[in-house]
């Protein structure tokens, strides 16, 4: 078997799987919060015929040896945390993180979600949930008869109450941190997980430290840029192509070889 074919089916493979990820991507342009993800490859094993440096019948050292690669794989994929574009929505509940951090919410297991959507929202009891209906963490509960309510860039939560003097504060919005973002597990809904990859959280208020600002009445769109995809999806698709047509060329010369030796 010729190993052209072999290597040509792993480069045929990696397009597929980028052309996923591009999919995914443009699927997702207008998802709050979206991080467009990235492939990551590497080329496989090599076959040593001759190692670099070995000594040759002449007595000359052989400069570069022969070393024949075997294709390629796909070795992970990559979440791109740079910050989406701010879009002004003028919803008192909608919040923007600018910079670095995530929103901290409780899934129905208990356990800790991440998300960088900021589309709040409050449920019968007036407790500030996401859009998917979990609850921050830390949890704020807003009076019934409360009105205008604001969220500082700090993340403090206040509100007018009846009866009240001034803004009333109501609870203080945290934001968590992690050393390495893309690490973390992604579940969709626009939730994130932490692993042992991620590092474990560091929680803070918004603005100290590494941690980015809140911007209320906006939110954060997808980072995904849509001409770049498209570039990305054309020069997948040739190099799709080009691995198709070594499979060809190889195909045809096994094809030969097969015709001479009747």
């Amino acid at each position: 078997m010729n190993p052209a074919m072999w290597i040509s089916k792993t480069g045929v493979q990696a397009q597929d799987a980028k052309l996923q990820a591009i999919a995914n991507n443009l699927a997702n342009v207008n998802t709050v919060g979206f991080k467009r993800d990235r492939v990551v490859f590497e080329d496989l094993f090599y076959q040593v015929e001759q190692q670099p440096g070995t000594q040759r019948a002449d007595n000359t050292l052989s400069p570069s040896g022969v070393q024949l690669g075997n294709g390629t794989h796909m070795v992970g994929t990559q979440k791109v945390f740079t910050t989406g574009s701010l879009q002004t929505t003028s919803q008192q509940l909608d919040v923007a993180i600018t910079g670095n951090g995530f929103l901290q919410v409780r899934r129905p297991n208990g356990e800790a979600a991440y998300t960088r959507a900021g589309q709040l929202q409050m449920d019968a009891n007036g407790i500030l949930i996401n859009a998917h209906g979990l609850p921050l963490v830390p949890q704020i509960t807003v009076p019934v008869n409360a009105t205008a309510i604001t969220i500082g860039e700090n993340g403090m939560v206040s509100a007018t109450v009846p009866g009240n003097t001034g803004a009333t504060e109501l609870g203080q919005l945290t934001l968590t941190h992690f050393v390495n973002p893309t690490g973390l597990v992604a579940l969709g809904e626009n939730l994130f997980q932490e692993s042992a990859a991620s590092g474990t959280p560091t929680e803070g208020r918004p603005g100290e430290g590494a941690l980015g600002k809140l911007k209320q009445g906006a939110l954060e769109g997808s980072n995904v840029q849509v001409v770049e995809e498209m570039v990305d999806m054309i020069a997948a698709q040739r190099t799709y192509e080009m691995n198709t047509k070594v499979l060809s060329a190889a195909d045809n010369m096994l094809q030969y070889l097969a015709q001479a030796a009747r």
